[in-house]
């Protein structure tokens, strides 16, 4: 196998989609190294989404394989993830029902976008990320991260309480930049 710096962001993006079963696998492990496990794969998997784009840009290695795989593997990393919390009632340090209004608001926003950006690529208008969306994306992995970590994490990191707090904020950010989308999808539409 020859691996050129080329390939490198397209093999970070199919890590990022392989992490996703092992932590699955290990978000229902007891005890806090279960927390610590679980927090730790989605940071990597953070980690390779921040990477892949950094290394696509600095070694022009951009790909349609990347330009496709890549926001994918994002939603599912984001959607597997705010769907563990929920059903294991992990987002109950407020009203349990409440803290599920954000997950969905992401996840709604995450389908939306992906069908705008889809039905605009088909008109051949591309919609490229904004800051905000990037700030989004960043305050939302913190967010789960504290919330797989919450239990396992040390007392005085409040790890539950900060991740509830940050995903209100990234649910707030992902309605803004959903809405900015939307103006952007709706001045090409018939």
């Amino acid at each position: 196998m020859n691996l050129s710096k080329k390939d490198i962001p397209n093999y970070l993006t199919y890590l990022r989609i392989a992490v996703i079963p092992l932590l699955v696998m290990v978000f229902y492990c007891k005890g806090d190294w279960g927390y610590w496990l679980s927090a730790g794969l989605f940071a990597l998997a953070s980690l390779t989404d921040w990477l892949d784009g950094y290394a696509a840009r600095i070694w022009q290695a951009q790909s349609n394989t990347g330009r496709f795989l890549d926001p994918i593997a994002d939603k599912l990393l984001i959607a597997t993830a705010l769907m563990l919390l929920v059903g294991q009632g992990r987002l109950d340090y407020a009203d349990g029902r409440a803290m599920m209004i954000p997950a969905i608001a992401i996840v709604c926003r995450e389908i939306l976008v992906s069908g705008l950006r889809e039905f605009l690529a088909c008109i051949h208008i591309s919609v490229p990320v904004s800051r905000l969306a990037k700030w989004k994306t960043g305050v939302q992995m913190v967010a789960i991260f504290s919330l797989l970590l919450a239990n396992g994490g040390p007392d005085w990191l409040h790890a539950g309480w900060l991740g509830n707090i940050l995903l209100w904020v990234a649910a707030l950010l992902t309605l803004v930049t959903g809405y900015a989308y939307l103006q952007t999808g709706f001045k090409h539409m018939d």
